[in-house]
């Protein structure tokens, strides 16, 4: 039981900056350092009062509007710059997150469940929680990770390593070979047998479905490209892939696993309800996404970074749960109508040089190391190339 004293019962008469808010947001930032989770209990129960009535979250406050905060038990906090207050315990978990440091760089493991940055009703994410516990420091973050998502997340600790790698990730958006690498590793759902698959459908990303933003597959979005590769097979239930991003596009690994019919695992956004329900009993209680590697070559120094992040204990026992009791299961639910792997668009094909005329001299002998006997544009070697995407 938690031995931090309790608040005494407080009454904040709101300005206009709040005005329009909804009431779980401005409680949310009234109370910074108690969980959203806590809060949402405390309006349950009826403990928030507005202008003296019980009140649920998604009213909207005025300004003048009284708003009582019932007493709480508040973490111990550090005060970032600016004095933005965030809780010690989300700093110490940060701090132990590094994987990589130096002095114009830190690489994070970022947790899944903790914002980049705090906003939308969130006050703090690991940015505010690396300025608490640096805050001689001008820290910002390179890219980005979906709340939800694991992994390799990238901070500058100096402008020009910022101002270079945004460079690089321009490129990548663009579509251009920047030399900026990032792999995922996803569970999918069902068997994934489109072997190694470069999917290059558009995307758009600027749709907003009851006030979040929801991205599609439409032909007149931003052009996305991913790269699947099979990693593990757990029966006909599940797959494990390597994705490689050659763009940086939102949700774009979501988006487009569920464009082919392989929805991630545990996505309440883009997946499937009921082969979510089910992946549950074998302990996958997140999505089951992870930014497990980044590479780039060090702007400043020309030399390779690749920098890598462990898969996490709860998704590593996913994993092993799945090995050894996935057997013969089928995936539950189906896939939406429409989505379909068929509708996936495959890199240009080689083009295929002309048969030689009977009268023509023969080719050169190929060599013994048991290729002869084939040749021509017909050959197992022109054919798998012309399948492939670029190298990685």
């Amino acid at each position: 039981m938690s031995t931090e004293p309790r608040t005494a019962v407080r009454h904040e008469v709101l300005g206009p900056e709040d005005a329009g808010q909804r009431v779980d947001k401005v409680l949310a930032r009234l109370l910074p350092t108690v969980p959203r989770t806590r809060l949402f209990r405390l309006l349950r129960k009826g403990e928030v009062r507005l202008n003296g009535k019980r009140v649920a979250g998604d009213a909207r406050v005025a300004a003048g509007d009284q708003l009582r905060l019932p007493p709480v038990r508040e973490e111990p906090v550090v005060v970032a710059p600016a004095g933005r207050r965030v809780p010690a315990a989300l700093v110490d978990r940060i701090n132990a997150a590094v994987l990589y440091e130096d002095p114009r760089l830190l690489v994070i493991d970022k947790p899944a469940g903790v914002a980049v940055h705090g906003g939308s009703g969130i006050s703090h994410g690991v940015i505010e929680a690396l300025r608490a516990a640096r805050p001689e420091e001008e820290l910002e973050l390179v890219h980005r990770l979906d709340r939800d998502t694991s992994g390799c997340l990238l901070v500058a600790r100096r402008r020009s390593m910022l101002r270079s790698l945004h460079a690089l990730l321009r490129e990548e958006a663009e579509g251009e070979e920047s030399g900026f690498e990032k792999r995922y590793l996803a569970l999918l759902r069902g068997k994934w047998e489109l072997g190694r698959k470069r999917i290059d459908v558009p995307l758009r990303t600027d749709l907003r479905v009851g006030g979040e933003r929801t991205v599609k597959a439409d032909a007149n979005g931003k052009p996305a490209a991913s790269e699947f590769r099979v990693v593990q097979f757990f029966g006909r239930l599940a797959t494990l892939v390597e994705v490689r991003l050659y763009t940086g596009r939102t949700h774009q690994i979501r988006v487009h696993a569920a464009y082919a019919g392989h929805p991630v695992a545990g996505d309440g956004k883009y997946g499937d309800a009921a082969f979510n329900d089910q992946l549950r009993a074998f302990g996958l209680a997140r999505m089951f996404l992870h930014a497990h590697s980044v590479g780039f070559i060090d702007p400043e120094r020309q030399v390779d970074m690749n920098i890598s992040a462990p898969l996490p204990p709860e998704l590593k026992a996913v994993v092993d749960a799945l090995a050894a009791r996935a057997g013969n299961l089928k995936p539950a639910g189906a896939v939406s109508a429409g989505i379909v792997a068929a509708q996936m668009q495959a890199p240009p094909a080689r083009p295929v040089r002309p048969r030689r005329p009977p009268s023509a001299a023969p080719g050169k002998a190929r060599s013994a190391a048991g290729r002869s006997g084939r040749s021509g544009p017909a050959s197992r070697s022109n054919r798998t190339k012309s399948r492939r995407g670029p190298r990685t």
